[in-house]
């Protein structure tokens, strides 16, 4: 199995009065690696990916993709023997069986290019294939977050991104229990998709789909594809450090999932669903105990969510100090 990091030669930099200097050393760096996710043995997709947790990544992205919605509908997998010309096993393709009965995906589904790190919706045969019909629906998920919990994620978040401590390199997301704050799971990767998909996939593989009254913490922005796949897993809330995209909120509000982005601190700022934080419905909530009232945007932040507000109405929460 390929290192989930690699050290690399590097030229190390330093200006100015004190220190200045050129130094060669060793960097530690995140490792990308194609894999060719195949079902039955048919190519699907190939993604670029941080090597680790595969099997939960194939899973994920087949719930993202509507082919499986059940960890009943997943049967196995394996790393393909012979994946090279000269027979060698690259643990860089991966084969699926489905469950038997469960159709074989549609081939409109299949990726006309590759997926790279920075994109999960890059190949897609066609763009009406994103909008992916969800099993799982959280309109009616009867949860209600605490802020002072929710505010506590980002935190527990950073503390479990141990590759990324290393090489500054990854992304990672979480799921949370949204009533007790259990760390349920965590995963990294060089694309935050994949992040994603493999935290769904383990949901797949521990039959815990749907995942009812939890929420999906991811460490970038929160993008159209993320919100799908939340809702593709049945969670009814995703949270975010930085910024969503004015799609993401679109997407969020059509099918009943909860945004909140800027989570850091003691502030945040939901832009859809409010009523799962305790606030009614697209009001400006009052101060909470404790609190110094609404939230204060950072209008010199490339990230402030100022120009969001032109195409929805967020909320922002300012709570007290942590308990």
């Amino acid at each position: 199995m390929a290192r989930i990091t690699a050290r690399r030669p590097v030229t190390r930099i330093t200006v100015g009065d004190e220190g200045a200097g050129v130094r060669k050393t060793m960097d530690t760096l995140a490792v990308e690696e194609p894999l060719e996710i195949r079902v039955g043995g048919s190519s699907l997709a190939i993604t670029m990916r941080t090597p680790g947790h595969d099997f939960d990544l194939a899973a994920g992205f087949l719930v993202s993709e509507g082919v499986i919605s059940t960890g009943d509908e997943f049967f196995a997998a394996r790393y393909c023997a012979g994946a090279t010309a000269e027979g060698l096993n690259t643990y860089n393709v991966l084969d699926v069986t489905l469950a038997p009965g469960v159709p074989a995906p549609d081939p409109s589904l299949e990726r006309a290019f590759y997926t790279t790190s920075s994109c999960g919706l890059c190949g897609k045969a066609s763009i009406d294939a994103v909008r992916t019909k969800s099993q799982h629906e959280v309109l009616h998920d009867p949860l209600v977050l605490d802020p002072a919990l929710l505010a506590t994620f980002p935190d527990r978040l950073r503390e479990g991104q141990d590759v990324f401590e290393k090489t500054g390199g990854l992304h990672a997301a979480a799921l949370f229990d949204g009533g007790t704050g259990e760390l349920l799971v965590l995963r990294e990767d060089v694309g935050r998709h994949n992040a994603v998909d493999k935290v769904v996939g383990w949901a797949v593989k521990e039959a815990r789909l749907p995942l009812t009254s939890t929420v999906l913490m991811v460490s970038g922005r929160a993008s159209f594809e993320l919100t799908q796949k939340a809702s593709m897993a049945g969670i009814p809330v995703l949270a975010a450090v930085s910024a969503p995209s004015s799609l993401a909120v679109d997407l969020a509000n059509e099918l009943g999932v909860t945004i909140v982005g800027f989570l850091r601190g003691r502030s945040m700022v939901v832009y859809s669903r409010p009523d799962r934080l305790g606030e009614p419905d697209g009001t400006e909530p009052a101060a909470r105990a404790g609190g110094a009232g609404d939230a204060t945007r950072a209008s010199s932040s490339p990230d402030s969510p100022d120009g969001a507000t032109r195409a929805s109405t967020p909320v922002p929460l300012t709570i007290g100090p942590r308990p």
